[in-house]
């Protein structure tokens, strides 16, 4: 790479920040397709984003195994062969170390750096982007691939730095692990990451307590490794699956039931939720009745069916109601579960629920202390979330043009056009970021069709003697208005969540996510249309 002559930073045509699906992709299509100087910073010590950092004990993705990859290399699909419906950490790891490999994104990867400044030169058009470390670039261009779920939360409590055991949050789990043999151990929340910690750690813990904020609605993961016949139909069939998938609702191969749950009898409701319960996976939660996003009283069937399934299999009733959801089915992200709700049937497994036993009050030097009850443990796990969506931006500090910072603008929660760029902020992209369908979708889908949609932008502006590509301002607020009516529409905004920011104290409450009422597929239409109409809502400047 080029370094300027005053040794201002090393100069680039496209600087992207983090080193997972999209860093690999956009590195790849930025130096390889257009032939251009690009980079990836990355404050890990290895490739694979969200997959370096979260180690801990049982994670694995969610969506499987057979789309949950990249799909714009066809020999790379029918290579590479996945073990399981839902692979763990370790394997989705070793499938992006291999693609790195592949397409060689390592010789233009600074790790260890974590990005702490983007300032846009309104002179000079140019991003100055600053680590940790004091590497400095200038970038035509800046992509951030920061991720939904990457920027930690750590809960506000009183004492938290006193525990004088071991403490960690599951994103930052030591490579080694961890031995739980013979250990008094505390994991502070039930979400989606919990749900897959939990179990596993029961099986060595000497005691486990379990701090429960709400409980979570968990659908049976069915993981386990998939008929050969199976495998090799799908890759038989891929072109015609990946098709599918770019143009379903959230990116997954199937779709919501057919008709209104108020049409079906009790008996084809009951029939059709058991079906979908055996089949295991997101299904039930992504391809259930469409009502239930939109009515209550459609909504509490679907819910009603899932309590029922809770009581059903933990056996103390005191116990089971704890973990018995009162909120709205599908307002929140549904975990797939193995054995979480079992764990509890266990003479050393502990629920500790705020709205029943009282909250938990502080961390001390020995343990917690909730509900006046002092508890004693060696090893705390905060399976406390993320600062979702907004947090990874947050911490990158951009200052866009006229000192406009973006952490100023949204203040009062986010403002973009299409989810991937900002008015004010020219050739600075969000890859799945705020207001586009990111967390509503199979996220794999989204980056591609986001890498391929800047990558075809920065292509139409060289082609065309343009340099920077920015939002309107009204382009802008037509968008914001346009995510708002569309989720307000449904129930889902009823319930406080990540999606909402709810979950970090002193965060404005906005929807973070784009639901189009056409799905994935509709928002893919959607962006072609822009680019036929000559990048619609766009300011092109040379």
């Amino acid at each position: 790479m080029a370094l300027d002559t005053q040794s201002d930073g090393e100069i680039l045509d496209v600087l992207i920040v983090g080193a997972g699906f999209t860093g690999i992709y956009m590195l790849h299509s930025a130096r390889d397709k257009l032939g251009l100087k690009a980079k990836i910073v990355e404050a890990g010590h290895g490739v694979g984003g969200t997959w370096y950092w979260n180690r801990y004990p049982g994670a694995r993705c969610d969506s499987p195994a057979h789309i949950y990859c990249f799909t714009f290399d066809r020999d790379l699909v029918q290579e590479w062969k996945w073990s399981e419906r839902f692979p763990q950490q370790p394997e989705i790891l070793r499938y992006l170390e291999h693609c790195a490999d592949r397409f060689e994104t390592r010789k233009d990867t600074d790790f260890g750096q974590f990005v702490n400044s983007t300032v846009y030169d309104d002179a000079a058009k140019l991003w100055t982007v600053t680590t940790d470390k004091g590497n400095v670039y200038k970038a035509k261009f800046v992509v951030a691939g920061t991720g939904c779920l990457t920027a930690r939360h750590l809960p506000d409590i009183d004492g938290i730095d006193t525990f004088k055991g071991k403490s960690i949050h599951t994103s930052r789990w030591p490579e080694g692990g961890i031995d739980f043999t013979g250990k008094r151990v505390a994991v502070v929340g039930t979400g989606a990451t919990a749900v897959q910690v939990i179990p596993l750690v029961s099986l060595q813990a000497k005691e486990l307590t379990v701090f429960q904020r709400t409980p979570a609605y968990c659908v049976p993961a069915r993981n386990g490794q998939v008929d050969p016949e199976v495998v090799k139909s799908r890759k038989e069939n891929y072109d015609d699956i990946a098709e599918n998938v770019r143009n379903s609702f959230f990116g997954f191969d199937f779709t919501f039931l057919e008709g209104s749950i108020f049409d079906a009898t009790p008996e084809e409701r009951k029939a059709n939720f058991d079906a979908i319960w055996e089949r295991g996976g997101f299904e039930f939660w992504l391809g259930n009745y469409a009502d239930m996003f939109f009515s209550e009283d459609a909504n509490k069937m679907v819910s009603d069916y899932i309590r029922d399934k809770i009581r059903s299999v933990v056996h103390d009733p005191v116990t089971a109601e704890k973990l018995v959801p009162k909120y709205a089915y599908g307002t929140k992200r549904n975990p797939l579960e193995t054995n979480y709700y079992d764990t509890f049937n266990k003479d050393n497994v502990h629920l500790v629920d705020a709205s029943t036993d009282g909250p938990l009050e502080e961390v001390n030097e020995t343990g917690i202390r909730a509900c006046g009850k002092d508890y004693e443990f060696d090893v705390i796990i905060y399976a406390t979330g993320f600062d979702a969506m907004t947090g990874a931006l947050k911490n990158m500090n951009v200052v866009g043009k006229n000192g406009l910072a973006l952490n100023d603008l949204w203040a009062d929660g986010p403002e973009s056009y299409l989810g991937l760029t900002v008015s004010g902020f020219p050739n600075f992209f969000t890859v799945t970021g705020p207001q586009s369908p990111s967390a509503f979708s199979n996220v794999p889908v989204s980056i591609e069709q986001h890498v391929e949609f800047i990558t075809e932008a920065i292509h139409h502006l060289h082609e065309t003697g343009k340099s920077q590509i920015e939002p309107t301002p009204q382009a802008q607020k037509d968008w914001v208005q346009h995510v708002n009516d569309m989720i307000n529409a449904s129930i889902i905004p009823k319930t406080d969540s990540w999606y909402t920011g709810s979950n970090i104290p002193g965060k404005a409450r906005k929807f973070l996510v784009y639901l189009d009422p056409a799905g994935v597929g509709g928002y893919r239409k959607r962006l072609e249309q822009v680019v036929e109409n000559n990048y619609e809502g766009f300011e092109l400047s040379a």
